[in-house]
Order: structure tokens, then sequence, then C-alpha cells
């Protein structure tokens, strides 16, 4: 027999109107300027405006009274009679005859053609048949993003097949292939660096160009492993022959197609907008948000005097209304909130914004300023991400600001960031002919009274993009 038990406890859930809150606040300034567009475009009672600014003029205007805004319209009328045959304007007695707002003025379209487009416009000047010229567009949109072709003949005859519905011969796309290496950029449709070397190398001329064919063709492997006794030995010359080879390799472009060419096809733009203004001032520190962008709003209740008493005119008026409300309001919320983030932040790491020295920089985590202005670490996550900050040293990515913290020898606790500028200093300062290993970066650290293991070395190393010591090997 089942026994029925009746208990109460207390349970928290997250209303969607909590949850779409907290989405607010992850927005960054151009995600809220787009947001903002779109609301007032899908919504008729929002509209941009300080809530001081009251529709009491056209209330004025439907009750059959006269506005101060039609006054000055009728003023500008009052003297047409005085002023209508008054003398003939400047522009008639021109030469030119013609009005200055008659002059239609024309921008500058700049283009931006991508590179596979150019490419396909180099096989269209060829003699080639309509069927070619259709291999030779697949060809070039089977290439990756920096030029390399990691297709085979066969694959891509098979693929080609199967899209157009075409039977499409071997040797076809070899004699297309062929044709591709011989364009420019110099080491289009190479197989892999060493091919693409090797393409750009049988188009130089220079005394270099042979020596260093060789060097590529024959020693890649010890090349990349930087083995220069091996090199200088396989190939039979001194440290000065090996250097001028080298120089002359590093002409070489590694990529057929370079980055800026791809953030141009791609449209990227390194264009940040920053999220707070961080002003110095003396022995005043002020924070303020970036709110240039973003229009006031206020509800427009000028549409509701035209709808009708219908049940469905107000449940869509109050919807709206409602919807507008919530918007201004969590507009408010989200600035309240990102002001209080933010000047704790700068509280906390004060030092740094005052000099720009990242050394000053403490060790702070999420749940530190959690605890100071009590709200949750999901929140100041939230505010923090992807947004930027102009400071009198640049702008800087908050996320950055946070770091873990080690302790030195003298109990002292600092920001890993200051360790990882310490070790940039000392592969600067190092020995290229010898680099330091990781092993020996780590002794030095701890003479520096950074007492690290190998391995975060080698994570700090990383992170700061720094090659192992044998990739800093230099002649």
């Amino acid at each position: 027999m089942l026994n029925l038990v009746q208990t109460q406890k207390q349970s928290l859930k997250i209303s969607p109107a909590q949850i779409q809150l907290l989405n607010f606040l992850q927005l960054n300034t151009l995600e809220l300027e787009q947001h903002i567009k779109n609301e007032l475009e899908e919504n008729p009672f929002l509209d941009e405006g300080n809530e001081d600014s009251t529709d009491d003029d056209w209330d004025n205007a439907a009750e059959g009274g006269v506005s101060d805004r039609g006054d000055d319209r009728t003023q500008d009328y009052m003297d047409w009679d005085e002023f209508r045959d008054d003398d003939v304007p400047d522009y008639k007695t021109r030469v030119n005859n013609y009005s200055d707002d008659d002059t239609t003025y024309t921008p500058a379209v700049v283009e931006n053609v991508s590179w596979r487009q150019e490419l396909k416009e180099q096989f269209h000047l060829l003699l080639l048949t309509e069927r070619q010229q259709i291999l030779s567009d697949f060809l070039v949109d089977s290439l990756t993003d920096e030029g390399y072709l990691t297709y085979t003949a066969e694959a891509l005859a098979d693929d080609v097949s199967f899209t157009s519905g075409i039977y499409v011969e071997v040797t076809e796309m070899v004699e297309l292939i062929d044709l591709l290496r011989h364009m420019e950029p110099a080491g289009l449709g190479a197989k892999n660096l060493q091919d693409c070397l090797l393409l750009q190398l049988e188009r130089r001329q220079e005394p270099e160009a042979t020596l260093a064919k060789e060097l590529v063709k024959k020693h890649f492997d010890d090349l990349a492993g930087r083995s220069y006794e091996k090199l200088m030995k396989g190939l039979g010359i001194n440290a000065n022959q090996l250097k001028d080879v080298l120089a002359f390799v590093g002409t070489l472009n590694p990529q057929p197609v370079s980055t800026s060419n791809q953030a141009e096809v791609l449209g990227v733009k390194d264009n940040v907008i920053p999220d707070y203004i961080v002003m110095v001032d003396g022995d005043l520190i002020e924070v303020e948000l970036n709110n240039r962008r973003i229009p006031p709003l206020k509800i427009n209740k000028s549409y509701t005097h035209d709808l009708g008493k219908s049940r469905a005119a107000n449940t869509y008026v109050n919807s709206k209304i409602n919807a507008a409300n919530w918007l201004i309001d969590a507009i408010q919320q989200r600035q309240n909130t990102m002001l209080k983030s933010m000047r704790t932040i700068v509280k906390l790491q004060e030092d740094y914004f005052r000099t720009g020295d990242v050394r000053m920089l403490k060790p702070m985590v999420l749940r530190d300023v959690a605890e100071r202005i009590q709200m949750d670490v999901s929140t100041i996550s939230r505010v923090t991400s992807g947004k930027y900050a102009q400071t009198p040293f640049g702008v800087i990515h908050l996320k950055d600001l946070f770091t873990e913290g080690v302790k030195t020898d003298s109990g002292e606790e600092v920001s890993n960031r200051q360790i990882q500028l310490a070790l940039a200093e000392l592969v600067a300062q190092e020995d290229k002919q010898s680099p330091l290993n990781d092993f020996q970066l780590a002794e030095l650290l701890a003479e520096k009274g950074y007492p690290v293991a190998r391995r975060t070395v080698a994570k700090y190393r990383e992170q700061l993009d720094i090659p192992t010591a044998t990739l800093r090997r230099t002649l």
C-alpha cells in the first residue's frame, strides 16, 4: 500500500525575465546598439528621446489648440509678401549660373575584390573552353584560405563529377592544377610549406636561389629543426654563407595568400568600441559608460489615441508598452550594474590604472569583485565578458585584468602577468645562439623570487607565443 506524504520545501527558480536580463548584461556596446535599433523598428510605442520631452504639444493640437511649434512655423511666412521680390540670388550672377544645391556629389565607391575572384579572372583570361572554366572555378574554390591545395587530382575529379553530374578525367584536373601553380601570387596550389617555398624559388633569378632551392628540397627537416651544423655540412658551406641563404629564404612567403587579403575577404576589421571610459585626474579616477552610441528611450503614447477600444487592440497596446518599459528599465539596470562592477575593478587595480604598468596588476578573480558588490559571480562574468575599457594608456580587455596569484619566496602574492613579463625579459636578453630551455628559465625565475615549475614556464611561454628553445636559435 502506498503512503502519501506531503512535504514543504523551498526552491529557487529563475524566471524568464531574469534570464533575459542576464543575457542583456552580456551585450557589448555594438550589440546593444543593434538590439535597440531592432526594438525601435518593431515597437511603435518605443521612441528616441528623454522622458522630460512630453507630448503636450501633440495633445494640444489634437484638442484644437495651437502649439508653440505651429506659432514658429506661422511666423516664418508672415513677412513673405515683403521679401518675395527681394534681390536676385547670388548664384544667378555667377558664371556657372546654378546653385550649389544642384551639384550632385558622387561619393567614391571602393570595390573589394577577393583573391579567389581575381584568380578566377586569371583563368578566364586564358583560352579555355567552357568546361575548363567550370572546372577551374571549382578548383579555386577548393583551395584553403592560405592558398594551399590539400586535395589530390583524383579526389577533385571525383568531387566535381559527383556535384556537377559530369564525368571528369583526372588528366583534366592535372592540367588545370599545373596552370594554377604558375599563376600569381607564387606558391598557389602548393601541397605543403616545402612545396610552396620551392614554387617561389623556381621564379627567383638571384644567385642565392640555387643554393636555397637545394636547402629547401634536400634539407627541409634540418631547416625546420634549426640544425645549422648539419646544414653547413650537407651543403658544404660556412656559417656566413648559411646566414645569407637563410636570409634569402626568409624573404619568401610561407602563405601564398597573405593575412591582409584574408581579412579583406572575410571583412574583418579590428575596430574595438570601448564599453567603459576610465579617466585619471590627479588623485581621482572616474569611470563612465560609453553611451554615445546608445540613444535615450521613452514611451511614445501618441498612437494610443487612434486605436479603438477593442480587446485585441488593448492587448496589443499593453504588450508593446510593457515591452518598451522593460527595455528602458533593463538598460538602466545594465548601466548601474556595469558601473558598480567597473568601479570596484578600478579600486582593486588602482595602481595599474594610474601607471599602466602590467607589473602593478594584483591577483584578482571574479569572486573578489562579486563579494565586494554582493552579486553573483556569473553576473560579473557577463559584465566583463567581451568588454573593453578606454584608459589613458590605451584600450584594454577587461578579462586581462583577472589574473591568478603566485606566492613569491618572500611570501608576497603577485600576479602571474608579472611572472610572464619577467619570462619575456629573460627570453629577450638570452643568447640566441644558445637559447635557454624551460628548465633554465625556471631556475632563473626562481632566482628572481618566482618559484614556478617547468610546466608552468612552458604554459606561460605558449601564452606569450614564444617558441621553444630550438626554434629560437639563430646563427
